[in-house]
């Protein structure tokens, strides 16, 4: 959202826009950026300062007249639930709207269940969690999910998850948020963890490419700060691209033979180890074997870096981001993979396309969804639209709609 300098009609939820996103720091700055009234502007400052989304601390260096007080959005009243899932564990955490984490937990889960089971038990473990900080649920303005599943946003509900089909078009944020109470708002995990970096890493960043590498593989695309989803949510789903054409091309999860993720990701080499005799049953094992120097898992991670890289090596030609970042377990211990992913793209992509091009292991490591989840809710639920329904129904408790 951009106020326009002449637009005396702004609304509350416009001026904390203003505030949230730094180009406002005093009401003289939000006068001047909106036109309003000063009368008008008292108005809407003490809505949003009531509601407890504004507070106004210190003092402004000014260079005439009074100092002018500062605005700032109270991020610290302002509590997010994120959820992580994966294939057999979820991460858990309440942080404040600033991103800092104030409590962490885990839970065990297993996808190939009804997914009524799994968010009946993950609300309960959110509530456990939220009791032991000690802060009331009313201050936790809604809970942001992460799932390793294609999301029409929209909707809020996965759309044909290879690795969960039972969960197509399940009511996730309507089923978690009739137990909590408070709204849900529901993401791609690779997405959110691509939202993570760029927010808390590389904020200047005009456009971030997000790998994830575990068990599959899937990628979040993030341009001026906001995630890429596509038209039902397909956007990054690299993992399904075809990269073996060849009989030996084993099928991957959504029914096709020789899928990127059934070849380059770290369940693709967990396998094949299991092939030649070896017991490893994940990724995460493979992850722990590269990082040893085992010489076999090394060479398949470098083969698998390789395949990885053709591919991105197009992506990098057609968007032109300035950051990629390389995350998943795959790329947390050891910088095998991301080394052979870096010398492919650079070989594969013109100078143009690379020259200012950033490549990096995820900075956040298996935080990064917890915090682009902590976004997602902050972003949607202090939306402009949100924020002036809110106020106009007279609720400062968020109304949980899509911005």
């Amino acid at each position: 959202m951009s106020v326009s300098p002449t637009s005396a009609s702004a609304s509350a939820g416009e001026i904390l826009e203003l505030v949230r996103s730094g180009r406002a720091t005093t009401r003289r700055d939000v006068q001047e950026q909106t036109g309003l009234s000063r009368s008008t502007l008292a108005l809407r400052m003490s809505q949003l300062i009531a509601a407890g989304f504004v507070r106004e601390s210190g003092q402004a260096a000014a260079s005439t007249g009074r100092p002018a007080r500062i605005l700032s959005f109270d991020e610290a009243r302002q509590l997010v639930l994120s959820v992580d899932i994966g294939a057999t564990h979820a991460n858990l955490a309440l942080l404040d709207a600033g991103s800092q984490v104030i409590m962490k937990a885990q839970a065990e889960i297993d996808i190939s269940l009804a997914p009524e089971v799994t968010f009946r038990g993950l609300a309960r473990k959110l509530t456990e969690l939220i009791q032991r900080s000690g802060r009331p649920l009313s201050e936790v303005v809604g809970v942001g999910v992460g799932i390793p599943a294609p999301v029409r946003f929209s909707s809020q509900r996965p759309n044909y998850p290879p690795l969960m089909p039972a969960w197509h078009d399940f009511p996730i944020a309507d089923a978690l948020g009739a137990h909590l109470g408070i709204p849900v708002f529901v993401d791609n995990d690779a997405n959110l963890m691509g939202l993570g970096e760029a927010r808390q890493r590389y904020p200047d960043a005009p456009s971030l490419l997000f790998v994830k590498v575990g068990t599959g593989i899937g990628a979040g695309i993030i341009l001026h700060g906001q995630p890429e989803r596509g038209i039902a949510g397909g956007a990054g789903d690299i993992g399904h691209i075809r990269v073996n054409d060849s009989p030996d091309a084993h099928r991957c999860t959504c029914g096709a033979y020789g899928c990127l993720a059934t070849e380059a990701s770290g369940g693709s080499i967990a396998r094949t180890l299991r092939e030649e005799g070896r017991d490893v049953a994940s990724a995460a094992e493979v992850s722990r074997l590269v990082a040893g120097g085992d010489p076999r898992a090394v060479a398949l991670t470098e083969r698998a870096g390789r395949m990885l890289g053709d591919v991105l090596a197009t992506s990098v030609a057609l968007l032109n981001p300035s950051v990629l970042v390389i995350g998943g377990i795959m790329a947390g211990q050891s910088s095998v993979l991301v080394d052979a992913v870096r010398d492919r793209v650079f070989e594969r992509t013109v100078p143009l396309a690379t020259r200012e091009l950033f490549i990096a292991t995820s900075a956040l490591g298996t935080d990064a969804a917890i915090h682009g989840a902590t976004h997602m809710v902050i972003d949607q639920t202090f939306s402009a639209r949100a924020v002036d329904a809110r106020l106009q129904a007279g609720r400062p408790e968020n109304a949980g709609a899509i911005a």
